[in-house]
């Protein structure tokens, strides 16, 4: 069996003959900008599988990721924009530095600390502890990242009747809005307070947004399923008779 570093070798050889001369069509013409849609399909499909408890599907998610990188990487080293190499030393002493609990003499781990060299690296004389997000996440996965680098410094609900109780505050404010601004921002604070619940309740909101989606998707087409089958026509049926065949569906799923 081939070691680890053979057999990323064998992997970029695979990778550059497929950009190669005599490779294959489609990825020939790959370039960084084409391949952001699919690192970003890859990193979903991946904790899909994660949510599945797939093993199986992990580990084959993984490698879809690791594609992205040594395609990226054999793109650079074609553009002579950097090697492969260097992109496996920057993490390794990335790493290292950031790490100085476990690598060098300070003691304990603090988020803010970890901050502090973020800054340092980037050759920033201030930082703040709440970090340096990265504002082209969905706007559900950034909220959940803002309160957890908050909450990691202190700044954090007690208990989760709090945060319930400022989640019906919001609720309030939203009722009592006026204007389309007014509405629209107190939307925006409802739903940042919905994310801070599903932080204290564990749940990650964007995977349990999807859920709901796929929930009714599913209901919905099993709701036209049904309607089909008593030989009547979808748009031929006001909201209370559609709303009936919904609540027969629901019925459904629980027996």
């Amino acid at each position: 069996m081939l070691e680890l570093g053979e057999k990323f070798e064998e992997l970029m050889k695979v990778m550059k003959r497929l950009r190669g001369p005599k490779g294959c069509d489609w990825d020939k013409v790959q370039t960084h900008e084409s391949l952001k849609p699919y690192i970003i399909e890859e990193a979903y499909e991946l904790v899909d599988s994660i949510d599945e408890k797939d093993i199986k599907k992990i580990k084959e998610e993984l490698g879809d990721i690791l594609l992205q990188v040594v395609f990226h990487s054999t793109i650079a080293e074609e553009n002579n924009e950097f090697f492969t190499i260097e992109v496996i030393d920057e993490l390794i002493n990335k790493l290292v530095r950031r790490h100085p609990h476990v690598f060098g003499d300070e003691k304990g781990y603090s988020y803010a600390r970890w901050e502090e060299i973020k800054a340092k690296e980037n050759g920033e004389k201030n930082f703040s502890r709440i970090g340096r997000l990265n504002k082209a996440l969905p706007a559900l996965s950034l909220a959940r990242r803002i309160q957890e680098n908050a909450a990691a410094v202190g700044f954090d609900w007690v208990e989760v009747k709090d945060v319930l109780d400022k989640v019906k505050e919001e609720v309030d404010e939203l009722n009592e809005a006026k204007t389309q601004p007014e509405v629209e921002e107190e939307f925006g604070d409802l739903l940042f307070a919905l994310v801070n619940l599903a932080r204290f309740l564990k749940i990650d909101p964007e995977v349990s947004l999807r859920k709901a989606n796929e929930k009714f998707i599913e209901r919905f087409n099993q709701m036209e399923k049904a309607i089909e089958k008593d030989g009547k026509e979808f748009e031929a049926l006001n909201l209370e008779e559609l709303d009936k065949y919904w609540e027969l569906v629901k019925k459904e799923e629980k027996r």
